[in-house]
């Protein structure tokens, strides 16, 4: 495949928004006091570079061209703004801030507090034919027995085709053994793990925690089609993204999945404070639509009670969106409903529920 370098291959959108040390935080997200780097009206597509952190990492080496030839990978191979960013003299905390790159923010005209703002996933577009996974400094799902040796383990996986394992398009392929010759395929379903909105006030928050405004929410689902919405915090919203993934399973559970470099195209729309209430109900915290689902959120630093948030929205929705009762809509929930964890590697654990639209027919 073609490396996607900043400003070369497919553009889909009059509006194009590079990484590079101007238009990027390194882990912090924007807040109220942020400049835009654009600003577009309402239903506008924005085509954006993101970066993943992965490569640039201080213990890392903050060398992403030293970083990935040990996997292999040329030099012309590697993003050139990552090297940029990487070479820059940016300050990273890499114990106070968190480790991802985010691109932005953009206002959107007229979007409001109290409004929603609706960040539709027109395309994801791979930048480069592999990524990392990576389990860090006693992080993850099992934080004191992995890593087994040492503070970093980074697992390359490349994009492969995967007619050569029997299913159509490309697929994740990583060995199953360091340095053995049998490997494990999985397939690639391309998406952000940081869409959001600005906080009120002049503190950025981490980038590792998720939130009302969005944020680290690592929801799968959010691949080309699906729809995010968010309450907005500030005029015009300061949308931004980040935390590009090639694959991710529910959960995380190694501390990141398949991360890498995305250009992606985003439609933003604002709904406005009364059709969201008379749609969605008073919606405080992420919403994702796919062709299929509804899919409300639950947000907790205890898993149990991020699961009892995620109830809590799904019954409140079922009652904005159908005209159901608290009551029939905890039962169909429960006969109906998956409920399942996005992550739990991210301070704030997320759990997320699967509506079937189509039962509502």
């Amino acid at each position: 495949m073609d490396i996607l370098q900043p400003g070369i291959g497919p553009i889909r959108s009059e509006n194009y928004v590079p990484a590079n040390p101007a238009t990027v935080f390194w882990g912090r997200l924007p807040c109220e006091t942020d400049a835009p780097v654009l600003t577009i009206e309402p239903g506008d597509d924005v085509t954006i570079d993101t970066i993943s952190h992965e490569g640039i990492h201080e213990d890392q080496g903050r060398d992403p061209v030293a970083f990935f030839a040990r996997f292999g990978v040329s030099d012309d191979e590697v993003l050139t703004d990552a090297i940029a960013l990487a070479e820059s003299h940016r300050e990273h905390d890499a114990v106070a801030d968190g480790p991802h790159v985010i691109t932005g923010p953009i206002h959107v005209n007229g979007a409001k507090p109290g409004d929603l703002l609706k960040i539709t996933v027109v395309e994801t577009l791979p930048r480069v034919p592999y990524g990392i996974v990576s389990n860090r400094h006693n992080k993850g799902a099992l934080p004191g027995e992995y890593p087994v040796d040492g503070e970093i383990v980074s697992v390359f996986a490349a994009l492969t085709d995967g007619l050569a394992h029997g299913v159509g398009g490309d697929v994740g392929t990583m060995p199953r053994v360091l340095g053995g010759e049998h490997s494990v395929h999985f397939p690639l379903h391309p998406f952000l793990g940081i869409m959001g909105v600005a906080v009120r006030g002049s503190v950025r928050p981490h980038s590792v925690p998720p939130g009302a405004h969005g944020g680290n929410i690592d929801i799968n689902l959010l691949t080309e089609g699906s729809v995010l919405y968010l309450p907005v915090q500030v005029d015009g919203a300061l949308a931004y993204v980040g935390d590009p993934h090639f694959a991710q399973g529910d959960g995380e559970v190694a501390l990141t999945a398949m991360e890498a470099s995305l250009r992606v195209t985003l439609r933003f729309d604002v709904v406005s404070q009364e059709e969201a209430i008379a749609s969605f109900g008073e919606l405080v915290g992420p919403l994702v639509e796919t062709s299929e689902f509804l899919v409300p959120t639950g947000l907790d630093e205890d898993l149990d009670v991020a699961v009892k948030n995620c109830v809590r929205a799904a019954i409140a929705l079922l009652q904005a969106r159908f005209g159901m009762d608290a009551e029939h809509a905890y039962a169909y929930l429960s006969a109906a409903t998956d409920f399942n964890i996005s992550q739990v590697v991210d301070i704030v654990k997320g759990v997320h529920a699967r509506i079937r639209v189509a039962d509502f027919e």
